[in-house]
C-alpha cells in the first residue's frame, strides 16, 4: 500500500521522495527534488519577465518603422494564429521527445526571434521575428506539463499556482524596467537583446537541471502493470531515480521526423476522438467571458464614471498584484476543499459570473474596486483548476498534448472576443461584461449537468493509448 499520508505533505515531498525498487541503490534527496520544482518557478519567471519587458513596446517600435495600423494589426493576428496551431503540435511534441529537449528547443528558437526583433530596422524584419516566436514561444505550457510530470494530483493544483504567482510576478516587473530601457538610445533594441539574452539565460538554467524524465514515465508505464491508477499516479508523482545528464523521456529526439509527426498526428487524432470536449468548451466559454470583462475595461470606466486611464492602469495591476497572492494561497484553499478540483471550479467559476456581473452593473467606483477585488482571486484559481481537471480527467501521460490543447482553445478565445466585445459595446458600454456573464452561465450549466463524469475516479482515455 502506498504511504497515503506522504501525499500531502506539499510539492517538495512528493517530488523529492525516491522508490524502493527491488532494493537498488541510493536516489536523490527530497531536497535536490525541490530544487528542481523551484528552478522551473525561476524558468516560468524568466520567460514572462523577458517578455513583458518587450511587448508593451511593439506598438511604438512597428509605428516607428512606419507600419499602418492595418499591417501592425495583421502582423498581431498572424502572430496569434500561429500560437493557435502550434501549441497543440508542440505539446504533442514534448509528450513524444521529452520536456528536456523539447523545452530548450522553444526557448532557444524564442531567443532567436527576440534577437531579430533587436535587428528589426524594417517591417518585414519585425513580422519575421514573429515567426520563430509565434511558433515555438510554449515554454508555461511545457513546464507545466514537466511539473503535472512531477507531482502528484493532490499537490499538482498547489504547485501550479505556485508557478503561475513567480510566472506572474515576472509579468508585473518586466513593463517596468522594459519602460526604463525604452527612455535611453536605441532603447527598444537594447530591450530586445536583453529578452534575447534572459531566454538564453532561462535555457542554461533548463540545461543545468538534474533531469530525471525518463525514469519518471518508466516508473508511470510500470505502476499501471500493478496497481489501480489512482496510487499509480500517486507513486509517479512521488518518486525519482537518478539518471544521467543526456537522458531524455520515451523516444529519441533525433529519430526519424517523419516518424515524430505521425506519432504527434495519432495522439492528437486521440485527443480529438476523446470525450473531453465539454472540459474545452467550459475552458473556451470561461476564457472568453474575462477576456470581455477586460476588453473594454478603460474605455467603459471613462465612459460610465469619467475616471482617467491612469486609474484604470493602476487598478489592472492591482488586480494583477492580488492574481500572484491567489496562486501562493491555492494550498489553503485546495485542502479547505479536501483537493476537489471540480467543487473548486464550479465555485470560482460561479463567483466569478457573480462579480462580473456585479461589475456591469456597479453605480459607483466602489463596487467596481470591490468585484476587480475578489475577480483576481476568483479568475486565478479557476485558471488553475481547470488545467487540473483536463489532466485527471484526460490522463496525465498525455500532459503536454491536453495544455498544448487546452491552449488553442485559449487562443481561439483571444480571436474570439475581440470580435464579440465590438458587437456588443455598440449596445452598451456594459454589453461586453454582461455577454460575459451569460457565457459563464452556460459553463457553469455544463459543469452541473456533467458532474458525475467528474467526479468519477476514473479516467477518460484517449484513443490511441
Amino acid at each position: 500500500m502506498p504511504n497515503t499520508a506522504a501525499a500531502g505533505r506539499g510539492p517538495g515531498a512528493a517530488a523529492g521522495r525516491m522508490a524502493e525498487d527491488g532494493g537498488r541503490g541510493a536516489a536523490d534527496s527530497p531536497e535536490a527534488a525541490r530544487r528542481f520544482v523551484r528552478c522551473l518557478y525561476a524558468v516560468g519567471f524568466l520567460d514572462l519577465f523577458g517578455v513583458s519587458m518587450v511587448v508593451p513596446l511593439m506598438n511604438l517600435h512597428i509605428k516607428s518603422l512606419g507600419a499602418s495600423p492595418t499591417v501592425a494589426g495583421i502582423i498581431g493576428s498572424l502572430y496569434g494564429i500561429m500560437q493557435l496551431f502550434s501549441s497543440t503540435f508542440v505539446g504533442c511534441w514534448s509528450d513524444i521527445v521529452g520536456r528536456r529537449y523539447s523545452l530548450l528547443a522553444c526557448i532557444l528558437l524564442s531567443a532567436l526571434g527576440y534577437f531579430l526583433l533587436g535587428t528589426s530596422t524594417t517591417v518585414f524584419l519585425f513580422a519575421l521575428s514573429r515567426v520563430p516566436v509565434g511558433i515555438f514561444k510554449h515554454t508555461l505550457s511545457i513546464s507545466k506539463a514537466l511539473l503535472s510530470d512531477l507531482v502528484s494530483e493532490r499537490d499538482r493544483p498547489l504547485v501550479m499556482g505556485r508557478f503561475n504567482a513567480a510566472s506572474g510576478v515576472g509579468f508585473i516587473l518586466g513593463p517596468v524596467v522594459g519602460g526604463y530601457l525604452t527612455e535611453l538610445e536605441d532603447g527598444f533594441y537594447q530591450t530586445s537583446f536583453i529578452c534575447a539574452s534572459i531566454f538564453l539565460l532561462n535555457a542554461g538554467l533548463v540545461w543545468m537541471l538534474p533531469w530525471h524524465e525518463e525514469n519518471v514515465n518508466k516508473k508511470c508505464k510500470q505502476g499501471k502493470k500493478r496497481t489501480d491508477n489512482s496510487s499509480a499516479k500517486r507513486d509517479c508523482g512521488l518518486h525519482f531515480k537518478p539518471v544521467t545528464n543526456g537522458a531524455i523521456a520515451n523516444d529519441s529526439p533525433f529519430q526519424s521526423p517523419w516518424v515524430q509527426i505521425a506519432t504527434v498526428l495519432k495522439r492528437i487524432k486521440g485527443i480529438a476522438s476523446s470525450d473531453l470536449w465539454d472540459i474545452f468548451l467550459i475552458r473556451l466559454l470561461m476564457s472568453v467571458a474575462i477576456l470581455l470583462y477586460y476588453s473594454n475595461f478603460t474605455l467603459a470606466l471613462d465612459e460610465r464614471f469619467g475616471v482617467k486611464p491612469l486609474f484604470s492602469g493602476y487598478l489592472m495591476s492591482y488586480s494583477s498584484t492580488l492574481g500572484v497572492l491567489a496562486g501562493c494561497l491555492l494550498g489553503p484553499i485546495t485542502r479547505l476543499y479536501q483537493h476537489n478540483t471540480y467543487r473548486l471550479l464550479l465555485h470560482s467559476s460561479t463567483f466569478t459570473c457573480v462579480l462580473i456581473l456585479l461589475y456591469a452593473s456597479a453605480l459607483s467606483m466602489w463596487m467596481v474596486i470591490l468585484s476587480s477585488t475578489f475577480l483576481a482571486f476568483s479568475t486565478t484559481i479557476g485558471r488553475t483548476c481547470i488545467i487540473d481537471l483536463e489532466l485527471t480527467i484526460g490522463g496525465n501521460e498525455a500532459s503536454g498534448t491536453l495544455l498544448g490543447v487546452g491552449q488553442s482553445v485559449t487562443s481561439v478565445g483571444r480571436i474570439i472576443a475581440p470580435l464579440l466585445s465590438g458587437i456588443a459595446q455598440e449596445f452598451s458600454p456594459c454589453g461586453p461584461p454582461s455577454l460575459g456573464v451569460g457565457l459563464a452561465l452556460i459553463a457553469i450549466l455544463i459543469m452541473n449537468a456533467n458532474k458525475q463524469k467528474y467526479c468519477s475516479s476514473g479516467n477518460i482515455k484517449l484513443k490511441n493509448q
